[in-house]
C-alpha cells in the first residue's frame, strides 16, 4: 500500500538527518532498505514547514517497519491512504508486492511536485555545511 506522510522535522534534527541521508545511513538495518533515501529525494517541503512524500508500505499497520526510523527525525502529523485500499493490487491479493512497481500514485506524486519545495535540496543547503563544519572539527580536535 502507500500512503501519503506528513510531518515536520524536530527541532535540531535536521543535521543529523542531512547527515544520514549525504551518508547514506538514513533506515540502516530496516527491510525496506533504500526506500528511505528515496522517498526523501522526492519529499516535499510546504511553506508552513511540512514535509510531504508517497511511502510504500507493505505493514499491515502503517509505516510500522518504517515509523521508528521517522521519528528519530520527524514529528509525524498524519499517514493516509495515498489511494483506495480496494484498488491496491497487493492488499486485493491480485499480485504480490505490486506496490514495487505500480504507479497509483502518479498523479499524486505530480500534484505533491507542484506544491512547496524540495525538501532534500532545501536541507542540504541549510544543514549540510553545518555538519561538514561539525565534523571538520571533530577530525581536527582528534
Amino acid at each position: 500500500m502507500r500512503y501519503l506522510v506528513a510531518a515536520h522535522v524536530k527541532p535540531g534534527k535536521a543535521p543529523a538527518l542531512a547527515r544520514a541521508i549525504d551518508q547514506g545511513t538514513l533506515g540502516r538495518g530496516s527491510v525496506a532498505g533504500d526506500e528511505y533515501l528515496d522517498d526523501m529525494e522526492h519529499a516535499r517541503l510546504d511553506d508552513d514547514g511540512t514535509v510531504r512524500w508517497v511511502e510504500v508500505c507493505f505493514c499491515a499497520t502503517p509505516l510500522a517497519e518504517e515509523r521508528p526510523y521517522w521519528e528519530e527525525y520527524f514529528e509525524l502529523l498524519s499517514i493516509k491512504d495515498a489511494h483506495s485500499r480496494r484498488d491496491c493490487r497487493d492488499l486485493n491479493g491480485q499480485e504480490a508486492w505490486a506496490c514495487c512497481n505500480c504507479d497509483c500514485t502518479r498523479q499524486l506524486e505530480r500534484w505533491l511536485t507542484q506544491r512547496g519545495n524540495p525538501f532534500l535540496k532545501r536541507l542540504m543547503s541549510d544543514a549540510l555545511p553545518d555538519t561538514r563544519e561539525v565534523d571538520r572539527r571533530r577530525k581536527r580536535d582528534e
